[in-house]
């Protein structure tokens, strides 16, 4: 999987800032330099890793459970609680005691335990230090304190439901780029409007 994600986000300019392989989803962390990148890059993936999964497991048939689930999220606000978030998802799994116990992930690379050649540090990332000790340390203080809830369920809201992720101002520049809506409104009809005399 891992080498396939690594070939096709070459093929198809897509930056992957972070990534973790569960046993019934991926989570990626991504920047596409091009609009159609990502979703190009998810379906070629998903092609040839089925194949090879159903070839290794001698079975026919769709591997994955629907279309893949993406939100927009503001990067300064957002991207670190986005990665820490990622990185502690095995750990609320019970998969592993910390972060760093995790192979299937970025997070060694970005706590210097290893070096990864699919990641591509966001500047986000690198504006935790002027030092790789000095980044690695503070993003290593970042996952032990974790995020609030709030945060938890705001990424987990936007992903699963494809609503952008950012301030007043972030999304009202971002809705001027799309018809698309990008954020939930009031539930019901909008408010009727009397004029009166």
């Amino acid at each position: 999987m891992l080498d396939l994600l690594q070939e096709y986000a070459r093929k198809f300019d897509v930056a992957v800032h972070a990534y973790v392989l569960l046993p019934n989803h991926l989570h990626l962390l991504v920047t596409p330099q091009v609009a159609t990148g990502l979703p190009q890059m998810l379906q070629a993936m998903g092609r040839r890793y089925v194949r090879y999964f159903n070839d290794a497991q001698n079975r026919t048939g769709t591997l994955w459970d629907g279309r893949y689930r993406s939100t927009v999220l503001q990067p300064n606000l957002y991207l670190l609680p986005c990665m820490v978030y990622m990185d502690l998802n095995p750990v609320r799994a019970d998969l592993a005691a910390t972060a760093a116990d995790y192979a299937w992930s970025s997070h060694g690379h970005y706590i210097g335990r290893r070096v990864d050649r699919l990641v591509t540090p966001h500047a986000q990332f690198w504006g935790l230090g002027n030092t790789p000790f000095a980044r690695e340390a503070a993003y290593a203080e970042q996952i032990q304190a974790g995020i609030s809830i709030g945060q938890q369920l705001a990424l987990t809201d936007a992903t699963l439901k494809g609503w952008a992720l950012g301030d007043a101002g972030f999304l009202q520049d971002l809705q001027k780029m799309t018809p698309r809506r990008l954020s939930k409104s009031q539930a019901g009809r909008p408010p009727r409007v009397v004029a009166k005399e």
